[in-house]
């Protein structure tokens, strides 16, 4: 079953992936670079190689979303995935459903934030952002990619707005909203809730290490993170 961490972009996903993959995947908190890997994101053109869809129609992948999941979920193993996409329908095809989707954490942030990160990250000025933020047909795609595989990375993200209501008011699957600025002000208090729902919504028996939290949280602080990006 899939286990989404949600967001709008530039919202801390890729910090919460840090977190999570770090604490599930490696044997004792301490972070790499390989350990997001092991979140991948969805939709990407890798999970639609075996169906026809067409790459230069704009959101044609749209039609096999489920198909793709239901191929994910054929190795009966809980897998993490990053995904900007609005929950519900995008010409009458859901993102996902019930049957493989088992959970969900959402970080949101500030919007007067995003709407910084999103000045620069596509260097546009402040009208420009604000109209690409509210536009509720908003997509988003790998532009260096588009010229080979056409649209094949299209993720409908809607406006700021839509998406955070879109996986809000959603009944399908439990789901967790978590504050952006909530984990970077209480780290560790937020950090253990989120593992806590992960645990609980997975059925996982082990209890919380305490001890690899810890460990987690000291090797993904925003300035190592900062550090390593600026290395590596």
């Amino acid at each position: 079953m899939i286990f989404w961490i949600a967001s709008y972009p530039k919202s801390g996903n890729t910090w919460l992936r840090a977190l999570i993959s770090t604490y599930y995947f490696s044997q004792n908190g301490s972070f790499n670079e390989t350990l997001l890997k092991k979140i991948d994101q969805f939709p990407t053109r890798k999970y639609f190689l075996d169906f026809d869809y067409n790459p230069k129609v704009v959101g044609d992948t749209c039609k096999y979303w489920i198909k793709a999941q239901e191929k994910i979920n054929l190795s009966n193993k809980l897998k993490f995935f990053k995904t900007h996409n609005a929950f519900g329908k995008l010409n009458s095809y859901d993102f996902t459903n019930s049957k493989n989707s088992l959970g969900c954490i959402y970080i949101v942030r500030d919007p007067r934030n995003v709407l910084t990160s999103i000045k620069n990250h596509y260097e546009l000025n402040t009208e420009k952002a604000i109209n690409w933020m509210k536009n509720e047909k908003q997509f988003v795609y790998d532009v260096e990619k588009v010229n080979e595989f056409g649209f094949s990375d299209f993720q409908f993200i809607s406006s700021w707005s839509l998406n955070y209501k879109s996986w809000k008011i959603q009944k399908k699957i439990p789901i967790k909203i978590i504050r952006y600025e909530d984990l970077s002000i209480q780290t560790y208090s937020v950090f253990k809730e989120i593992i806590q729902f992960i645990n609980k919504t997975a059925n996982f028996n082990e209890k919380i290490n305490i001890q690899k939290i810890k460990k987690t949280l000291n090797t993904t602080s925003f300035i190592k993170l900062k550090e390593r990006e600026v290395k590596h």
